[in-house]
């Protein structure tokens, strides 16, 4: 498939994806529970980046922020191997809905969207603030819009995402995982 990571292979259909309490440093489990993805946000950088090591600890990917303080900017997601651009999770700002883009960092052709289901959380988390107790629900789909699948947040201590790929046969199962981390990062959930 187009936009693979060389040190990965994701192919179980369901992740969960937990913060860690202290700082933005996740971990994802597949089916089993086995570890299978690690990732974290480097902290007192001036651009936004986040490395991602395999099972094993060995370097797998980064994204980094395409500037300084992106708040509604482009993340590039790089293969550590290669060190080839895989995807860009692109951030569409808005008050009133959590969009997230996957594109192509080539031809910026649309991959997939990753879209908060409810408005009212989204619209309460950016107006009043707590809502950040109360766990998000993103709808994934791809350049078509057809359902690829799902991350939904579980009531926690920790930030812990359910993540759920019905149909990936379009979509890199790496970006979607890859993709609730930085998402849970960079909008503070």
């Amino acid at each position: 498939m187009v936009n693979d990571i060389a040190a990965l292979d994701l192919t179980d259909d369901e992740y969960t994806v937990v913060q860690s309490l202290i700082r933005n440093k996740y971990k994802a489990t597949d089916a089993d529970g086995n570890v299978v993805l690690r990732g974290k946000q480097k902290m007192l950088k001036m651009k936004e980046e986040f490395p991602f090591t395999d099972a094993d600890g060995n370097a797998a990917f980064t994204v980094k922020a395409g500037g300084i303080l992106d708040i509604a900017g482009d993340y590039t997601l790089i293969d550590d191997e290669t060190d080839e651009a895989v995807v860009v999770l692109d951030q569409n700002y808005s008050l009133f809905t959590d969009t997230w883009k996957i594109r192509d960092p080539d031809t910026e052709a649309l991959i997939a969207t990753i879209e908060s289901k409810s408005t009212l959380i989204s619209v309460l988390r950016h107006f009043i603030g707590v809502a950040g107790l109360i766990p998000h629900a993103y709808e994934i789909s791809d350049a078509d819009g057809d359902h690829v699948g799902t991350i939904d947040g579980k009531f926690s201590l920790k930030d812990t995402y359910d993540v759920t790929i019905d149909d990936a046969s379009d979509v890199p199962k790496e970006a979607i995982v890859a993709a609730a981390m930085v998402v849970d990062a960079i909008e503070g959930n």
